[in-house]
């Protein structure tokens, strides 16, 4: 058996989480209102692509506000919330390397989520042997030791995954500034599952509600942050997406088959971790699809 996942502390309050999300809520919903009334004159510009990006990273948080509902979490969720993770970082994954390819005017675009893919594998798999060689104690508030490390990875691997989307947003928005608003909501409801998958991992292990939901927003910065370049220079950067596409989907893939999977396995039947994992990602995959249409 792993180790067994802590409950969240008493003191993390149900009212201040309830207040934090609702919070969360009513600033994406107001800056959304905001941003598609001052686009109405077509003419977009950095700001408008810049709050656009910034709106698709605070969904991510979104993705903790389940947990307000959940009375106790408890080992048992160790199991179930590595399997679930596991199969939305796999779906999430196959959809970018669906997209990679499938990008217009970029040339070799097969090849190039390849060599992101291995590229994307490659950079997990040595940061990972280099926090295993120290002997820092990593830490995450006053969770420490493989807890917090896991914490840690899965957090660095979806921020890796966020510079691809915060291209995204930039070129969809150097086409038009329709097609701009329709991938940034696209994004923006697309990181709410991708929230879910990191606080499955992080509120387990003893995160908060709050710091679980913070730290989901944190690992999508970069969409604002390379959204605005991508936007001024959106032919490099369209070019180059593939690329970066493919290194986000190899780095969650290293995540899913060596990290979740094997320790959802050590929680719960290979049945149940089959099931929950196959059902999860084909929901996710097809969730992208109709998002797409």
């Amino acid at each position: 058996m792993n180790q067994n996942g802590p409950t969240p502390k008493s003191g993390d309050n149900r009212l201040l989480n309830t207040l934090f999300a609702s919070l969360l809520i009513v600033a994406v919903i107001f800056s959304s209102y905001w941003v598609v009334n001052d686009l109405e004159s077509g003419e977009v510009k950095i700001y408008h692509v810049f709050i656009a990006a910034f709106i698709t990273a605070a969904t991510t948080g979104f993705g903790a506000i389940p947990f307000l509902f959940i009375k106790k979490v408890g080992s048992r969720w160790l199991g179930y919330g590595n399997a679930l993770a596991a199969g939305l970082m796999f779906g999430a994954s196959v959809s970018l390397v669906y997209e990679g390819v499938t990008i217009a005017n970029s040339g070799f675009t097969i090849v190039k989520v390849v060599f992101g893919l291995i590229i994307g594998a490659a950079l997990v798999f040595a940061s990972h042997k280099y926090v295993e060689s120290t002997d820092k104690d990593y830490s995450i508030g006053e969770i420490q030791g493989a807890n917090a490390l896991k914490m840690l990875m899965i957090v660095a691997i979806m921020t890796v995954h966020s510079f691809a989307e915060g291209i995204g947003v930039g070129v969809s928005f150097g086409d038009s500034s329709s097609f701009g608003s329709i991938i940034s909501v696209a994004i923006a409801i697309h990181n709410i599952p991708e929230g879910l998958a990191i606080s499955l991992v992080l509120i387990p292990r003893g995160a908060s509600i709050r710091s679980a939901a913070l730290w989901s927003i944190f690992s999508s910065l970069p969409q604002p942050i390379m959204a605005v370049p991508a936007f001024l220079f959106v032919l490099t950067f369209k070019t180059y997406l593939p690329i970066g596409l493919g290194i986000a989907a190899g780095a969650m893939f290293w995540m899913v088959f060596k990290d979740l999977l094997p320790e959802a396995r050590d929680e719960l039947s290979p049945q149940k971790v089959f099931l929950i994992t196959t059902f999860t990602a084909v929901a996710m995959i097809l969730f992208q699809f109709l998002l797409d249409v």
